[in-house]
């Protein structure tokens, strides 16, 4: 005898994610809520994470790589203030569920993926997917509105400021000390000031490790 598992429901778990923890955690740009609602999170991770989709924790998406959990997304776009028609760079964009999400916002989005293989399986999605190193962004397409470093990072490379408008924003995880703080801020004058939106358990992304200092 076959024994079938049951196929989860989930458009029923995307409404609970939005009611259970974008809401609760301060997701609260309707924008935001709209378009996370309509992505299936569950099609941007492999198949067998797919009933996993929409717990509250990052999924593994390839060696060394994992999505965010999706509160973390929407805080950070909630702390972009996303506008219909802006243009944005999506570093680190993975699998591109945060680039399709911008997408379903009305965003121009170019997203900068390194490795060949998540830049495959979000093409797959109809996500416009660049390839290259993600600490130098993609300066053929800026300046941008905003930046969305989608995972952890210990710095913020100059290389990505420049590629901002006057007045552009940025999105991350910025590491500090061994704390992962959701962080948002804009560019002006040249600098770049941001202030912390939350602690977060992000994952790292490759390239944004700070120098190390040598000690005897």
């Amino acid at each position: 005898m076959t024994v079938h598992s049951p196929v989860p429901d989930f458009a029923a778990a995307r409404q609970a994610m939005v009611d259970s923890q974008l809401r609760p955690q301060g997701v609260n740009d309707p924008a935001v809520i709209a378009a996370m609602s309509l992505v299936p999170r569950e099609a941007f991770v492999p198949e067998g994470q797919r009933p996993l989709a929409y717990i509250d924790r990052a999924l593994p998406i390839g060696p060394g790589r994992s999505m965010p959990p999706a509160a973390v997304t929407g805080l950070l776009l909630t702390a972009l203030t996303v506008d219909r028609g802006e243009s944005a760079l999506v570093v680190g964009a993975g699998t591109g569920y945060a680039a399709s999400v911008l997408a379903e916002m009305g965003v121009r989005v170019t997203a900068l993926e390194s490795s060949p293989e998540l830049a495959a399986a979000a093409r797959k999605h109809g996500v416009n997917v660049v390839e290259g190193p993600l600490e130098a962004g993609y300066p053929a397409n800026a300046p941008y509105d905003f930046i969305l470093i989608d995972g952890a990072v210990e710095m913020i490379p100059d290389a990505l400021v420049a590629q901002l408008k006057e007045g552009g924003r940025i999105g991350a995880a910025l590491v500090d000390q061994g704390i992962t703080r959701l962080i948002a801020g804009r560019k002006a004058g040249g600098g770049f000031a941001f202030h912390s939106i939350a602690d977060s358990a992000t994952p790292a992304l490759p390239g944004f490790q700070r120098p190390r200092a040598f000690t005897f």
